[in-house]
């Protein structure tokens, strides 16, 4: 079974190699896919929890977005896969600046309390 696995793990690894678009594009129904499937839970969890609970719309609401999601994504995958790398870029760019903001505050916090760095892990 190991080899089974290792032989599949390396088609895959090829598949995404040669092929980068087909496993972008599978990925994004795997997303639409998920979107879809949640936002009916979502739906049917509201629906059965009205009542229960008050403000159950609000899930309602999730699962109509989370539909809506699905469905946008499975008929406009190429502006689906442009979004999806947008955000990636928006968090990687957010991030990288609150990590450098955190470097320098513990730099200073560091330096504030007297603390060296042991030059042998420097």
């Amino acid at each position: 079974m190991l080899l089974l696995e290792g032989v599949m793990g390396i088609a895959a690894a090829a598949v995404t190699f040669f092929w980068p678009g087909i496993t972008a594009l599978a990925l994004l129904y795997l997303i639409a896919a998920w979107a879809l499937v949640t936002g009916g839970f979502e739906l049917a969890a509201a629906i059965r929890l009205r009542k229960i609970i008050t403000g159950e719309w609000l899930l309602a609401l999730i699962g109509i977005a989370s539909i809506a999601l699905g469905v946008m994504l499975a008929l406009f995958p190429s502006a689906g896969a442009l979004a999806v790398v947008i955000w990636i870029g928006a968090y990687a760019l957010v991030s990288g600046v609150l990590l450098t903001i955190l470097a320098f505050r513990l730099r200073s916090w560091r330096k504030s309390r007297g603390l060296q760095l042991n030059p042998r892990t420097a």
